[in-house]
C-alpha cells in the first residue's frame, strides 16, 4: 500500500517508522482498530494524515482474490440510454458496497477488447457488457477465468451467459404497425450499422409489421453511427426527395432527434406529423421535450442496469433465473399523433 507525492512514495513502512510502530500495528489500525489503542490509532491516523498515505484498496482486494468493482462496458457512453443503463448498474452496486467501472467501447471491438483485459487484470468481481459483435470469445475466456460475465440488452440463448434483455423484434414491430395504424404506407427505417444485433433485431420487427399490409413499402436508410448528426444528414436527404416516405421510424432516439431537426425548422417546407410522421427507440429524457415531442419506443434502461447486478450477485450460487426478458411499451406522442395520412 502506497501513494506517491510528487516524487515521494509513501509507504506502510514509512507510516510505521514515523509513528514508532510496526507495520502490522499500522495494519491494524487501517484494517481492525478495534485491536489497537486508541491513543495509538489517533498517533497513526495523525501521521498518515501529516504523509498524505493513502490505502491502495486495490492491490488489497487483489491479494484477498475478490474485487469490489463490476466491469460494465457498453455500446456508447454518449448515448443517454447507456447513461440510464449505467445509473442503474451504479444504484444496485451501491446497495451492496460496490462500484462500477464504466468502459465505452464505442462500436469498437477493438476498445471493447482493451476494457476486457483491463477488467481481467483488475479481476473484477465480475463483468456486465452490450456486446459490440457476436464475437464472443473474450467473454469465453473470462468467465473460464473465474469472471461472470452477464449480457446486457442481449440475449443470445445458445451462450452459457445469464443475460437481461428487451424484446427488440417486439419493439421494431410496435413501432411501425403504429405508423401504419396512423394510415402511414410508405415506411422508411433508418438504421444502422447493421453489425450490432439490436439494430438487426428492429429492423427485422418492422418488416414484420410491413409484411402485414399489401400496400405498404419499406425502405431502409443506413448509417453509419447511431448519432443525431447522422439522422440530420438522413433527414436533409428526405427533406429534399421529390418522393419522400410519408413515415419515419429510426432504431433510436438520437438518429429521430436529428431527422427531426432537418425536418421540422423554420422554412424547411415539411411538416412533422403531418407530412411526415417520426417514431424513436429508447425514449430518452428530452424525446419528449423536442420542438415536437417525439414518439419512442420506451425500455427499462435503468432497471436493465440494475437486474444486471442482480444476475451477476446470484451467479456464484447459480440461484434465479439465468434469461430475463423485458417486453417494450410505445409512448405516443406529437411527432405521429397528428393529422393521418389519406
Amino acid at each position: 500500500m502506497n501513494r506517491s507525492r510528487g516524487s515521494i512514495v509513501v509507504s506502510v513502512k514509512d507510516v510505521a517508522v514515523a509513528a514508532g510502530v510496526s507495520v502490522g500495528t499500522v495494519s491494524n489500525v487501517l484494517n481492525h482498530p478495534d485491536k489497537v489503542s486508541p491513543a495509538t490509532v489517533q498517533r497513526v491516523q495523525q501521521v498518515i494524515a501529516e504523509l498524505g498515505f493513502v490505502r491502495n484498496d486495490a492491490a488489497r482486494q487483489l491479494r484477498a482474490g475478490r474485487s469490489r468493482s463490476i466491469g460494465l462496458v457498453v455500446l456508447d457512453v454518449g448515448n443517454p440510454f447507456f447513461a440510464e443503463v449505467a445509473r442503474g448498474a451504479e444504484q444496485r452496486a451501491a446497495e451492496e458496497n460496490l462500484v462500477v467501472l464504466l468502459g465505452g467501447a464505442d462500436q469498437s471491438p477493438e476498445r471493447e477488447s482493451a476494457y476486457l483485459d483491463l477488467f481481467r487484470e483488475q479481476r473484477v468481481l465480475g463483468v456486465l457488457i452490450t456486446p459490440v459483435s457476436d464475437d464472443l470469445a473474450a467473454l469465453r475466456r473470462l468467465d473460464a477465468a473465474g469472471i461472470p460475465v452477464i449480457l446486457v440488452d442481449r440475449e443470445m440463448p445458445e451462450e452459457s451467459f445469464r443475460s437481461v434483455s428487451v424484446d427488440d423484434v417486439e419493439g421494431g414491430y410496435l413501432a411501425v404497425s403504429h405508423l401504419l395504424e396512423r394510415g402511414r404506407r410508405r415506411i422508411a427505417v433508418v438504421a444502422g450499422p447493421a453489425s450490432i444485433p439490436q439494430v438487426a433485431d428492429r429492423l427485422e420487427g418492422a418488416r414484420r409489421a410491413v409484411a402485414e399490409h399489401s400496400d405498404a413499402t419499406l425502405e431502409v436508410i443506413e448509417v453509419a453511427a447511431l448519432t443525431v448528426l447522422e439522422g440530420r444528414e438522413v433527414g436533409e436527404r428526405i427533406r429534399l426527395a421529390q418522393d419522400r416516405p410519408d413515415a419515419v421510424f429510426a432504431v433510436n432516439d438520437l438518429l429521430a432527434v436529428g431527422v427531426l431537426q432537418a425536418l421540422a425548422f423554420a422554412g424547411s417546407g415539411v411538416r412533422v406529423p403531418e407530412d411526415v410522421a417520426l417514431i424513436g427507440y429508447d425514449d430518452i429524457d428530452f424525446a419528449a421535450s423536442t420542438v415536437v415531442p417525439l414518439s419512442s419506443i420506451r425500455q427499462p434502461a435503468r432497471m436493465l442496469g440494475r437486474t444486471a447486478v442482480d444476475l451477476l450477485l446470484a451467479e456464484p450460487e447459480g440461484a434465479g433465473e439465468r434469461t430475463i426478458r423485458y417486453r417494450p411499451e410505445l409512448v405516443v406522442r406529437e411527432s405521429t399523433a397528428g393529422v393521418s395520412a389519406n
